[in-house]
């Protein structure tokens, strides 16, 4: 038999998972990344709940587990004295998790996708149509293609989506605030744990794990999301005055050539399939960092995906239907949570700063 292809946009958490598990069901699997290389940086994430289970399926978890790590935080004034601290920061409840660097997941998730698996990098999609019987692609270098299925894990400005489900605007709901990580160096000083520092509404971390962030709540801003000048700037304007160590990790960020920035949203689309062609992680579902569960999304949502096309016997209709039927309630519960994280970590008012760093206290 002809092996069925399958093209995934983008080489994210959610695109080698699905890589993966295709792979392994015998399909011919494409990877194309605009990146020359796998996307380094990012804070550390989480692997939680299901996605632990898929993980063990894999073959991975224990390599996953051997990359745990802990994090500490102390919640500082402006003095940098210590008001509150929090153990284990991020760990869900029932403590069913891991927390590792965003890169070692990354190359763990890669490794186990490679075999027979093509990565066309420094690529990108340009345009896509489809029929019945396949997707034909057109990329950037000029290359025409044809695939039997295109899967769009290009993250939450999807390229993908936008070509075959339409204007970006339409799915992705803005909540309120703007975030840049940045993976920091000496020049910021070392620490033994993580620590947060809140004004009314912004928020500014330094991790022990070498990352820095920043958060702002504010409107809708109209700035090109691909310019990282402009970044820059909104930054510098939104922090500019603050203390602490603020000054600092502006200036790390503004002279950075690897700065993450990008508005606090979530995409929502009531089906992620249309013909042959199906959204994965980010691209479908975004939850919004603060509800720590963007990694497991991924991870779990392209499993179930692979899962249901291996088990259809070729009724990818039916597959993608399934899909759509068993996640989505899934996904619906867990985007709920966006509003208590922003609370929590940007507190609007110093009445709110206060009373979170009371219960943090408590806990």
């Amino acid at each position: 038999m002809v092996k069925k292809t399958a093209l995934i946009a983008g080489a994210s958490i959610a695109g080698l998972t699905m890589a993966h598990w295709l792979n392994r069901y015998g399909y011919h699997v494409t990877v194309v990344e605009i990146s020359p290389g796998l996307r380094k940086g990012g804070a550390a994430i989480d692997v939680r709940g299901e996605a632990l289970k898929v993980a063990e399926r894999m073959g991975i978890l224990d390599k996953i587990k051997a990359k745990k790590i802990t994090t500490t935080v102390e919640f500082v004034d402006d003095q940098d004295k210590c008001i509150a601290t929090m153990k284990n920061f991020g760990e869900d409840a029932l403590r069913q998790d891991i927390e590792l660097h965003r890169d070692h997941l990354m190359g763990i998730i890669y490794e186990a996708a490679t075999t027979d698996i093509e990565y066309l990098f420094n690529n990108r999609i340009k345009a896509i149509s489809q029929d019945d019987n396949k997707v034909s692609v057109v990329f950037e270098n000029g290359q025409n293609r044809d695939f039997d299925f295109v899967f769009g894990a290009d993250g939450t400005h999807s390229t993908v989506r936008k070509l075959i489900f339409g204007k970006e605007d339409l799915f992705n709901h803005y909540f309120g605030a703007y975030f840049a990580i940045l993976k920091a160096d000496e020049s910021l000083g070392s620490l033994i744990r993580g620590q947060i520092y809140n004004v009314p509404g912004k928020m500014a971390a330094y991790s022990d794990k070498g990352n820095a962030m920043l958060i702002f709540r504010s409107g809708k801003l109209d700035y090109d999301y691909r310019s990282a000048t402009e970044q820059k700037e909104i930054l510098k304007e939104n922090f500019a005055g603050c203390g602490w160590k603020i000054p600092v990790i502006i200036e790390a960020m503004i002279s950075s050539e690897d700065l993450y920035f990008d508005e606090v949203c979530q995409v929502k689309m009531s089906s992620w399939a249309k013909g042959r062609v199906a959204l994965i992680g980010d691209a479908a579902y975004c939850s919004g960092f603060p509800t720590g569960m963007g990694t497991s999304l991924a991870i779990q949502g392209a499993s179930i995906l692979a899962d249901e096309l291996m088990a259809s016997n070729g009724d990818y209709n039916l597959a993608f239907s399934r899909y759509n039927s068993l996640f989505h309630p899934f996904v619906e519960t867990i985007q709920a949570t966006i509003v208590n994280g922003i609370d929590f970590l940007v507190p609007a008012t110093e009445e709110g700063i206060r009373l979170r760093n009371e219960m943090v206290k408590n806990l």
